[in-house]
This record gives structure tokens, C-alpha cells and sequence, in this order.
């Protein structure tokens, strides 16, 4: 597979502007004033796209994308929107992978009580519709980020056990599992040296994949309410440019489904990319290249 480098520019740009973002972010809060993105300027609002003009005291402000029906900027916004999806994904996932495959490897590895009790609990988190479940916790810890993070961290690490746990059963019978429990190496040191490096490539691919599955979550949990609380994520973007397309103003839920768009499918590329490139599995299932046609053999 070729490297997507068109993604993977996109992507960098992506995380650029959420480090940009959290530094807005972080300096508003230290000087405890309301940050840019969300001061409020009612003479300013439902601005089209490359628009200049001077608010009520005076000062100028170009509007790349437009401005929304309290007068903030969409680019800004999204800017925001970007740190925070890009936050959501980075945590939930680093809930969900290491959880995941710590059970995985421990069900795979002793068997018998544990691999039964762990297969259970797999069977019954997977039997509840992951959205009911994702809206649930985050409804029991609360509206804001951090129920955001422990509902899609929680309820997402099911895939990552399943596959951890299958590949774990293949290699505790390996020769070199079973030298090392005939050289008396403790069942820690066994699990650590020899069988999670061995499944290591599957933790990076669950990362890379959990990645932008918690983006398209939490965007989905904005839009209903129960996201990032005073905050514009791309959820509550959508969810305020929706009520305002039949009066024409366009810009703020197209850009945002755009950004949408773009984050999640060069994430997911770039988890194709690493799937490909780790698992040893999808490399033996690629069809083979063809070999390129000499000259006698195309005049033939």
C-alpha cells in the first residue's frame, strides 16, 4: 500500500490547529477573560465568508468563513472544534486500547476462570447498543469532556480484547513462551517480554482505528446535547448552523461538516495505512504486484 502523504499533510495540518487552538485556549483562561472565539458581537452575525467589517467600538475583523448568529467567527470556531476532537480521540482511545488489551492478554494467556469471566463480560458490553450505552455513562459522570472521555473509553474496548485476547491463545504455545516458563521466568516478565510485544502491532492498529470512531462519537454526542458543555465542538456547531440553512445562512454547517469530513477520513486512511503496514495477517491476504510488462513482452 502506497504511503498516503496527501492524508497524512492533512492530518499534521489538523493537529496544528488544535495545539493552535489549545494555546487560544489556555491563554483566555489564564487571563480569565472570554476568549475570542466566543465573544458575543450581535452587529457582526450571519456574515458571509471573506467579509470585513468593523464591530461597535470600532475595530475591524475579517471573517474567512463567515461569522454565526452571535457574531463569532466560524474559522475560530472551528479551530476549537478541532482541539477538542482531536482531545476526545486521543483520550478515549488511551482509555479503550490499554484496557482492552490488559484484558485480552490476561484471558488469552491463563484461560480456564479468567478467559471465561472476561468472554462474559465482552458478551454483555457488546450485547447493549453502543450509542445507549456511550450516552448512559456519560449521563452518570456527567455532561462536559470528561463524561465524553469515560463514556467512549468505556464502552469501546470490546473490539480491541476480542482481537488481543485471539492473538494471545496463538502465542502462549510458541517454543519460545514455552523456554521461557522452562527457565523459571516469572509469568509477569513473560507476559512483558515475549507476549505483548509480540501483539504490540495489534494495540497500534486498535489506536489507530479507535482514533477516528471516538471523533464521529463525540461529535454525535454534541449534537444531542450531551458533549463538550460552552464549548464550540463540532457537534454544537452543527447542531446551531441546522435551525439556520432555510434562512440561507450556509457557511457555518458546511464548513463544519467539511472539517468533519476531513479529520475522520484522513484519520481513517492513515489507519488503513498502519494496518497494512503492522498487522503481518492483511500484508499475506494483499493480492500480489503484477510484474511489469518488458518490451518483447509487450510487442509479444
Amino acid at each position: 500500500m502506497k504511503t498516503p502523504r496527501v492524508a497524512i499533510f492533512v492530518f499534521c495540518l489538523y493537529l496544528l490547529a488544535a495545539v493552535f487552538g489549545e494555546a487560544a485556549f489556555l491563554r483566555a483562561r489564564l487571563r480569565d477573560a472570554t476568549p475570542e472565539y466566543n465573544r458575543v458581537r450581535l452587529e457582526l452575525r450571519y456574515l458571509p465568508p471573506l467579509t470585513r467589517a468593523k464591530d461597535s467600538d470600532g475595530a475591524e475583523h475579517f471573517f474567512l468563513l463567515g461569522s454565526d448568529n452571535l457574531g463569532r467567527s466560524v474559522a475560530q470556531r472551528l479551530v476549537q472544534g478541532a482541539r477538542i476532537a482531536v482531545q476526545v480521540g486521543v483520550v478515549s482511545a488511551l482509555l479503550a486500547v490499554p484496557f482492552g488489551t490488559l484484558l485480552g492478554v490476561l484471558a488469552g494467556y491463563f484461560g480456564g476462570r479468567t478467559d471465561s469471566f472476561v468472554t462474559w463480560l465482552c458478551a454483555t458490553v457488546a450485547a447493549i447498543p453502543a450509542p445507549l450505552l456511550v450516552l448512559a455513562v456519560s449521563l452518570v459522570a456527567g455532561k462536559g469532556l470528561f463524561g465524553v472521555y469515560l463514556g467512549i473509553g468505556i464502552t469501546t474496548w470490546v473490539g480491541v480484547c476480542r482481537t488481543v485476547r485471539s492473538e494471545t491463545i496463538k502465542h502462549r504455545g510458541q517454543a519460545y513462551v514455552l523456554a521461557a516458563r522452562a527457565l523459571g521466568c516469572s509469568t509477569a516478565r513473560i507476559l512483558l517480554r515475549h507476549v505483548l510485544p509480540n501483539v504490540g502491532h495489534l494495540v497500534a492498529v486498535a489506536f489507530s482505528l479507535r482514533f477516528p470512531a471516538a471523533i464521529g462519537t463525540e461529535v454525535f454526542m454534541s449534537f444531542l446535547g450531551l458533549g463538550a458543555q460552552n464549548e464550540p465542538s463540532w457537534g454544537v456547531m452543527i447542531g446551531n448552523a441546522r435551525t439556520r440553512l432555510w434562512q440561507g445562512v450556509w457557511w457555518e454547517g458546511v464548513f463544519t461538516t467539511l472539517a468533519v469530513f476531513g479529520l475522520v477520513f484522513c484519520a481513517n486512511r492513515l489507519g488503513d495505512f498502519v494496518r497494512d503496514r503492522l498487522d503481518p495477517e492483511s500484508s499475506r491476504l494483499a493480492p500480489p504486484a503484477r510484474p511489469a510488462l518488458t518490451g518483447r513482452t509487450a510487442a509479444a
